[in-house]
């Protein structure tokens, strides 16, 4: 995952470009990056690092322009170096600049096609330069000095036929404006937002509404699967829609973990669906365990505080804080080394041993991904005094990697992989384990939203809604095993 926002303004942007970005920090800590067009001149600043140290006023002050976009970083694909920070950029035809969220899952193919077919060469490892060349080319191939809307939403149209996977993209086309655009099936997400500034028209795009909220920006709707959306240098917005329609399937992890409890998506707030999250997996306890002997619920800070709060009211049992987070701590799941993230994890959270000591607790968390950080924490709580500890998933196992933009690792590295859920539960030193079940987790969103009929639940189920080729999954395997990914910092 990563975090994109594109603004078309009528003054300089970067100043809220900045701000934008540090409330989509959650989705990505790698590397951060600006662009904007300043009389027909590309400004461009990125670099490894939070968002806050990545730029200064001096570089916010050389980025002048009223339009401009965002991204901060998460590698899902290609090196962690910062050559691949984005917004990345190629000059011909008319200069572009694209960020981009998501991960396709035919870029060997694309990679190969653009240098025999379309004569361009890819510098890096990402996707994201694989997708820029292709709508580059799909641009220059039309041979136009003059662009008109439908010329983009014919190379946008031609680009969806080639790209596969997950994707929401914002590019700005040097002369013309900004375009974003969503992959058919919608899987990643992306909002479409509006204001007024002394009478004059400004719009902005982003990864997640919460950015809008704090630019005052009005929400307009979400970026529809396959749609392109067009805003020309003077605030004219075009949209079409320039794909073939398939199944509608936002993500749902977005629900469970990656998005901000204050975003909407898809119309679904995503405060909400985790409040349902909640309930339905009491449900589920009252129905397994009626006579349960849970003496307090306590939330493993921050993303799963939503979904315990109400299933401690369902089951009339209270709600108590037992961890205190270090909030100077970056995300445990999106840390690139395993042994980072066992190290992080005593480092962020610290128990409060009154909440602990000769009680029954129930832990409660958004996932159980690797297992590393659950584990420790159930070693937390028995150190701080609990008789028994047991532990609650508001999502259910995740068994198989995610491919459309969340770099879940390899299946040899979940521990919900090939094993029963009373097997992870003795991994795990819980005293019970209890998971949502897929189709609770299903209608606690979809409730939100009853125009939703599918999601991406590919980590959960297996089932990839794009399909891929026979050998996608062990390539990645390769590419992502924390031993891979140590190799190639130490290259």
């Amino acid at each position: 995952m990563c975090g994109v926002i594109g603004i078309v303004g009528t003054a300089d942007v970067a100043s809220a470009l900045y701000d934008g970005l540090t409330v989509l920090q959650h989705r990505g800590q790698d590397a951060a990056g600006i662009a904007t067009v300043d009389a027909g001149h590309l400004r461009l600043h990125k670099g490894k690092g939070l968002v806050r140290d990545v730029f200064r006023q001096d570089s916010i002050n050389t980025l002048r322009g009223h339009i401009g976009i965002g991204h901060c970083r998460y590698p899902t694909a290609g090196s962690e170096g910062s050559d691949e920070a984005q917004p990345l950029y190629v000059n011909s035809p008319y200069g572009i600049a694209l960020a981009h969220n998501g991960n396709l899952v035919n870029t060997a193919a694309l990679r190969q096609q653009m240098f025999q077919d379309d004569r361009r060469h890819i510098n890096t490892d990402s996707d994201s330069e694989v997708l820029l060349n292709v709508l580059a080319h799909e641009l220059q191939i039309q041979q136009r000095m003059e662009l008109t809307p439908d010329h983009i939403f014919k190379a946008v149209a031609a680009m969806h036929a080639r790209a596969v996977g997950g994707y929401a993209c914002i590019a700005l086309v040097l002369g013309y404006g900004l375009v974003a655009f969503r992959d058919p099936h919608g899987i990643r997400p992306l909002v479409l937002g509006q204001r007024v500034v002394d009478g004059r028209q400004e719009y902005a795009v982003a990864s997640e509404s919460v950015a809008l909220d704090i630019l005052g920006f009005k929400r307009m709707r979400d970026v529809a699967p396959g749609e392109a959306v067009i805003i020309t240098e003077d605030a004219q917005l075009h949209t079409r829609h320039c794909a073939e329609r398939v199944a509608h399937t936002p993500c749902i992890f977005e629900y469970v973990y990656l998005a901000r409890p204050d975003s909407m998506i898809e119309d679904v707030s995503v405060y909400k669906a985790r409040l349902r999250m909640g309930e339905k997996l009491a449900e589920k306890i009252l129905r397994e365990r009626p006579d349960h002997d849970i003496d307090a619920v306590i939330p493993i800070p921050d993303t799963a505080r939503t979904a315990a709060s109400t299933l401690a009211g369902v089951l009339g049992v209270p709600f108590r804080e037992g961890f205190v987070k270090n909030r100077y701590i970056g995300r445990t799941f999106i840390m690139p080394g395993q042994g980072q993230r066992m190290k992080s994890v005593r480092n962020k959270l610290n128990a409060i041993g009154l909440e602990f000591k000769d009680k029954n607790v129930l832990l409660v968390d958004d996932s159980i991904v690797r297992g590393t950080t659950s584990r420790q924490i159930i070693q937390m709580a028995r150190d701080a005094g609990a008789k028994k500890v047991y532990f609650a998933s508001a999502a259910p196992p995740v068994r198989y990697p995610s491919v459309y933009g969340i770099d879940m690792p390899t299946a040899a590295e979940l521990v919900a992989a090939g094993r029963t859920e009373q097997e992870v539960e003795r991994l795990l030193g819980a005293d019970w384990l209890i998971y949502q079940d897929l189709d609770d987790l299903v209608s606690a969103v979809k409730e939100g939203n009853p125009k939703l009929t599918g999601f991406d639940t590919s980590c959960f189920s297996g089932e990839y809604i794009t399909g891929l080729e026979p050998d996608y999954l062990e390539q990645i395997q390769i590419l992502r095993s924390d031993d891979a990914r140590a190799a190639r910092r130490s290259a």
